[in-house]
């Protein structure tokens, strides 16, 4: 038995334009997907998924029906998805294609909340299925292979963006191919979370058919990228007031190509009225995450009483990517 961790993520800047060859920071949080793999003679795959979510679920199937659960079925496919190709991954790279599987999960990070759950889960499956092979695999290999498992899943609209920060962590800077880390401080999250999950694939496809319907849609795109180029300045000055004001101006631009909702919209604002430096939607939005800027109190609390707020709750970075468990 092999058990590895990954963790989740926010971007701090560039989510949607990352999909256009655009730069993103994504940054690691200190909150991991664990999963657990062992081996059987059968060739059959049989999945254990609890606490995909904060309230959490149940899957187990052997890989040739669906799951009986009551949670969005487009959710369901989506996280069964991941783990039948974070398995195949682990065969290809093994030499394996007939090795069956036992794979239990648990996740503290909210499936389909923007903040990288199936990232995490692809990242983490993928190590402990080649370990438990008896193949280490790098850092690298590992994301750039979970990749492949999200490109699957998402229609080929996914980025390396959030595999790549779940399997190195810390804060990272992706752009196309061309992915590396970012020196970073500790940076002080307040995460916001709504309780519901976006269709990311659907909200993706909204985004492309606006950039190609739009001219203006497609500089909003560009917008992003130019934005994300001046975040990156004041990461590397730890110039947390900038941070933040071009968070805010991220949301925004979220907001003009559709991506936001309601509920994140009132996150957003209270957080900015409770004092933060900045907050925005985190990830392919359309309901889940807001993350802010707050060394304080103020703005977890202000979450806290917000209608349409479930959880809020801090969120350090957390500079360990992927890591093997129990020893």
């Amino acid at each position: 038995m092999a058990v590895s961790s990954a963790p989740g993520k926010v971007y701090l800047f560039g989510e949607h334009a990352v999909v256009y060859g655009e730069p993103a920071v994504p940054c690691a949080i200190e909150r991991r997907a664990t999963v657990e793999v062992a081996t059987r003679s059968d060739g059959r795959l049989r999945v254990d998924a609890g606490d995909l979510t904060l309230d959490g679920f149940t899957v187990e199937y052997g890989g040739d029906g669906a799951p009986d659960v009551d949670v969005p079925e487009s959710l369901v496919e989506a996280a069964t998805g991941y783990v039948d190709g974070a398995v195949e991954q682990a065969r290809e790279a093994a030499d394996a294609p007939e090795i069956g599987f036992d794979v239990a999960i648990e996740s503290a990070i909210p499936l389909g909340a923007g903040l990288g759950s199936s990232a995490a889960v692809a990242v983490a499956g993928i190590d402990a299925a080649t370990r438990e092979l008896g193949v280490e695999l790098p850092p690298e290999e590992l994301a750039e292979r979970a990749y492949r498992v999200e490109h699957g899943v998402q229609d080929g609209e996914a980025s390396r963006a959030d595999t790549f920060c779940s399997a190195m962590g810390g804060a990272v800077r992706v752009e196309g191919e061309d992915c590396r880390r970012l020196d970073a401080p500790s940076l002080p999250f307040v995460i916001g979370y709504d309780g519901g999950a976006g269709d990311t694939g659907a909200l993706v496809a909204g985004v492309r058919e606006l950039r190609e319907e739009y001219d203006f849609a497609a500089d909003t795109v560009s917008a992003i990228g130019d934005l994300v180029r001046q975040g990156e300045r004041a990461l590397d000055e730890n110039d947390l007031d900038e941070l933040g004001r071009l968070m805010d101006m991220n949301h925004g631009l979220l907001s003009a190509l559709g991506v936001s909702a309601r509920s994140l919209d009132a996150m957003v604002w209270a957080a900015r009225e409770a004092g933060s430096r900045g907050a925005k939607l985190t990830g392919a939005g359309g309901g889940g995450c807001v993350v802010a800027l707050d060394e304080t109190e103020a703005t977890r609390t202000a979450l806290h009483y917000t209608p349409g707020c479930e959880e809020a709750f801090r969120a350090e970075l957390d500079t360990d990517g992927v890591r093997q468990e129990g020893g």
